[in-house]
């Protein structure tokens, strides 16, 4: 195993653009960072301000020399916060730095990019007129307005967030039987939140009152997982056999494709063809449309197979 492939959570889990680009180089800028002490939460941090610079640049139309060179520097941006996510992790892989504040903030800085990526949109949108045609339909409206609004929202909300959020949790769960990567619990969750205080600790508790709650909706939309899961506390105690982990690994890595198809590189894509080619709305049209379709042919999957697995160990 190479220094670089050392650094990540598992080559089970890896998408192949990080293996080719993100890893390489976020391993040399791991290297740097540790010859200079610094610390994983503040590799995050500057992956939040690169990204949140670079959303906020996509709010200039690109019809122009200058837009289009504005929109290029945002993408610049935007993947070079994305190497900096990728380099917190190897960092705190590396060095042994890893703490609980900075796995919640390392999840929540893509949440800081995108309010930014879809409040450009929206402002970009909105004084632009539609005229489009679909099929058979064709779209005229003398501007978007509040339609550009609740494009966002929807995709933003209803889409994005639940198909970041589930393959999250799909990859977590493989790699915990994996590897025994810890699969945070909403109970514990909630439980640490109500330890933290808000005049002592705002910044962490606000972190932890979300993480709680992000990881309370995870349980909510995976019932037959969850189902499994207490299957495998009671009948195993918590350790399944080996030849469980091995049916769980066999049937659950031909889903991780696609659970990395919907998390990051093909959506940052599919971003990037939309502002610089100065039709916005295809992004958000993109995520409503192919992610979700792949989203829901995944949980539809990953639900299956664990309703599966837990017959199979009931006999």
């Amino acid at each position: 195993m190479s220094l670089i492939q050392k650094t990540y959570k598992s080559t089970d889990t890896e998408e192949w653009f990080d293996i080719i680009f993100n890893r390489p180089l976020g391993y040399l800028w791991a290297r740097l960072f540790n010859h200079y002490g610094v610390h994983p939460n503040t590799v995050t941090v500057l992956s939040i301000i690169l990204g949140v610079t670079g959303g906020l640049l996509f709010m200039n139309d690109a019809d122009t020399t200058s837009g289009f060179l504005l929109n290029l520097l945002g993408v610049i941006l935007f993947v070079w916060a994305d190497i900096f996510d990728s380099t917190d992790g190897q960092l705190a892989r590396m060095t042994g730095k890893k703490t609980q504040f900075g796995r919640i903030l390392d999840g929540a800085s893509g949440d800081f990019w995108f309010f930014c990526v879809y409040l450009s949109i929206a402002l970009r949108l909105q004084d632009k007129p539609i005229d489009f045609s679909l099929f058979t339909v064709h779209f005229s409206l003398p501007h978007w307005g509040l339609l550009a609004w609740v494009l966002v929202f929807f995709s933003g909300v209803f889409c994005h967030a639940a198909q970041c959020r589930q393959s999250d949790y799909y990859r977590t769960i493989h790699l915990h039987f994996l590897n025994g990567t810890p699969l945070d619990r909403a109970d514990d969750q909630a439980r640490i939140n109500e330890q933290l205080s808000w005049r002592k600790a705002p910044l962490q508790k606000f972190f932890q009152w979300s993480y709680a709650r992000y990881t309370a909706a995870q349980e909510r939309s995976t019932p037959h997982f969850q189902a499994l899961w207490q299957q495998i506390q009671t009948q195993y105690v918590g350790t399944p056999p080996p030849s469980f982990l091995q049916e769980f690994r066999r049937r659950s890595l031909p889903l991780m494709k696609y659970a990395n198809f919907i998390t990051f590189n093909i959506r940052a894509f599919a971003l990037y063809f939309a502002v610089l080619a100065d039709i916005p709305w295809f992004y958000p049209f993109f995520e409503m449309t192919v992610l979700t379709a792949v989203y829901l042919y995944l949980h539809a999957q990953h639900e299956r197979m664990s309703a599966e697995l837990k017959l199979k160990s009931e006999k």
